[in-house]
C-alpha cells in the first residue's frame, strides 16, 4: 500500500530495512561487507536533560513524564546499533538528569573535561543558552531537543548548535497555513500571564501577518478565577461581542486553553496551544511508516511518544546517519555532512529531512492536529518556496540573522 513517497509497510521492518541499507551502501561504492575491510568507530553521545519546577497546572491528565525525550534517544541508539554492528560501529549513551536548580555550566564542563563531544541537550531554554556560551566551536556538537524558543533560529544561535525540535514560529506557521487554507482568517488572540505565552503569541502574530490573517482583538487571561469553576460564566462574557473565526490561544502550561473549548459566545474554533494545535509528533500520527515507530515506543516505554521523544530520536539518528556515511566518529566530520547537500533523515514524515545551515534548523512537516486526529501536515498545497517548501514553515534565511 503507497501513500504518500513512501511505502508504508516498510516502516513495520525499519530496523531490518536499515540494516540492507546499510549493505546497499557498502556494496554500491564497491566495499564489500568484510570484516578485515571495516574500521571500528565508537561514538558516544551524552543524554544532558534538567527537571523544571512547574507552577501546578489547572490540568494534571496529561503531566509531563519523567523520561520525557529520554526514551526516544534509547529507541533511536538501537536502531544505531542494530545497523552499526555490520560496519562495527557501537553506539553509546550516556545519561545525566540535572535537578532544577544545578550548576549546568558546571554539569557541561565536566562531561566535555572526560571526553563528551555529541550532547542531546533537552534542557529549558535559560540552560541551553548556559551551555552554548560555555560550549567551545569545534570541540562539540550539540543538538536542542527541547527549546522552541525563536530566538535560537534567529540571532543566538551557533555553527555547533543544531535544532531537531520545531520553533514556534514553525509550529503557529503550520497553524497558519491550515487556517488560511480553510479561509478563517479573523482570529481573536487570547495570551496567558506566563512570559512563555507572550512568547508564543509573538510567534501567532507574526504568522498572521506572514500569510495574511487578521487578528480582530486581543485578550489577556489574568488567572485571576480558577477556569474549572468560572469557564461556564467567563468564557462567553470574555468572547461576547467579537466577531472572529478562530479564536487562537496562547497558553503553554496549560492554565485555562482546554477551558476555552466549548464555552464562547458563538460556536468558534479553538487553536494554538490547547484545542487544534501544531506538534512535531503525537499519538494520532501513523502515516509513513510512523505507527511501527509509535508501537515500538508503546512497547518500550509503556506510554505514548511525545515531541521531545521524537527530537531526541531523530537527533541520535542524524548523528547515526552521518556517522554511516561518512565512515567517520570525528565531531567535526560528522557536522560538516550534516550541513551538507548530500545529508538527508529518513524520519516518518513523508519526505526525507535536513537542516538549515543558516540556523541549524530541522526542517520538517509538522503536523496540525486534534487530540485523536492528524487534521494537516503543512506545508500545504500552494505554499511555494524557492528552495523547498518545508522552508514556508519558521523562519527563512532573511529572518533570521544567523550565519550572516
Amino acid at each position: 500500500m503507497k501513500t504518500g513517497n513512501w511505502d508504508i509497510n516498510v516502516g513495520r521492518f525499519f530496523p531490518i530495512v536499515l540494516c540492507l541499507w546499510t549493505a546497499i551502501l557498502c556494496l554500491s561504492a564497491g566495499r564489500p561487507l568484510e570484516a578485515a575491510t571495516l574500521v571500528p568507530i565508537d561514538v558516544e553521545i551524552i543524554f544532558l536533560s534538567q527537571k523544571v519546577d512547574l507552577p501546578p497546572a489547572l490540568s494534571n491528565i496529561d503531566s509531563v513524564p519523567d523520561d520525557a525525550g529520554l526514551m526516544g534517544a534509547r529507541i533511536a541508539i538501537g536502531d544505531n546499533n542494530t545497523t552499526g554492528r555490520f560496519l562495527k560501529h557501537k553506539y553509546s549513551l550516556i545519561e545525566e538528569t540535572l535537578a532544577a536548580d544545578a550548576n549546568v555550566a558546571e554539569a557541561f564542563a565536566r562531561l566535555a573535561s572526560e571526553g563528551g563531544k555529541v550532547f542531546i541537550l533537552d534542557l529549558p531554554a535559560s540552560s541551553l543558552d548556559i551551555v552554548r556560551n560555555h560550549a567551545k566551536a569545534g570541540q562539540s556538537l550539540l543538538f536542542n531537543t527541547r527549546a522552541t524558543d525563536d530566538r535560537f533560529r534567529s540571532k543566538d544561535c551557533h555553527d555547533f548548535l543544531l535544532h531537531t525540535i520545531p520553533s514556534r514560529a514553525m509550529r503557529t506557521d503550520s497553524l497558519a497555513q491550515y487556517l488560511i487554507t480553510k479561509r478563517w482568517k479573523d482570529w481573536l488572540l487570547i495570551v496567558g500571564s506566563r512570559p512563555e505565552d507572550e512568547l508564543f503569541a509573538q510567534a501567532i502574530r507574526k504568522s498572521a501577518k506572514k500569510f495574511g490573517a487578521d487578528i480582530i482583538k486581543e485578550k489577556k487571561w489574568t488567572g485571576e478565577h480558577d477556569a474549572r469553576r468560572t469557564a461556564q460564566t467567563e468564557v462567553p462574557l470574555f468572547t461576547q461581542g467579537i466577531d472572529y473565526d478562530v479564536l487562537m490561544v496562547a497558553d503553554e502550561i496549560g492554565d485555562f486553553g482546554d477551558y476555552l473549548m466549548y464555552r464562547t459566545w458563538t460556536p468558534r474554533l479553538v487553536a494554538g496551544t490547547q484545542g487544534l494545535v501544531a506538534k512535531a509528533w503525537g499519538r494520532p500520527i501513523e502515516q509513513w511508516g510512523a505507527a511501527q515507530l509509535q508501537e515500538r515506543f508503546l512497547k518500550e516505554s509503556n506510554r505514548w511518544m511525545l515531541s521531545r521523544d521524537y527530537a531526541a530520536w531523530a537527533a541520535v539518528r542524524t548523528i547515526g546517519e552521518a556517522v554511516t556515511r561518512t565512515k567517520s566518529g570525528s565531531t567535526e566530520e560528522i557536522r560538516k555532512f550534516i550541513a551538507s547537500d548530500k545529508f538527508q533523515l529518513a524520519a516518518f514524515k513523508g519526505r526525507k529531512l535536513s537542516f538549515r545551515t543558516w540556523n541549524g534548523q530541522l526542517r520538517m512537516p509538522v503536523a496540525v492536529m486534534s487530540a485523536r486526529s492528524v487534521v494537516a501536515q503543512p506545508p500545504l498545497k500552494g505554499y511555494l518556496h524557492q528552495r523547498t517548501e518545508l522552508d514556508t514553515l519558521g523562519l527563512d534565511k532573511p529572518e533570521s540573522s544567523c550565519g550572516k
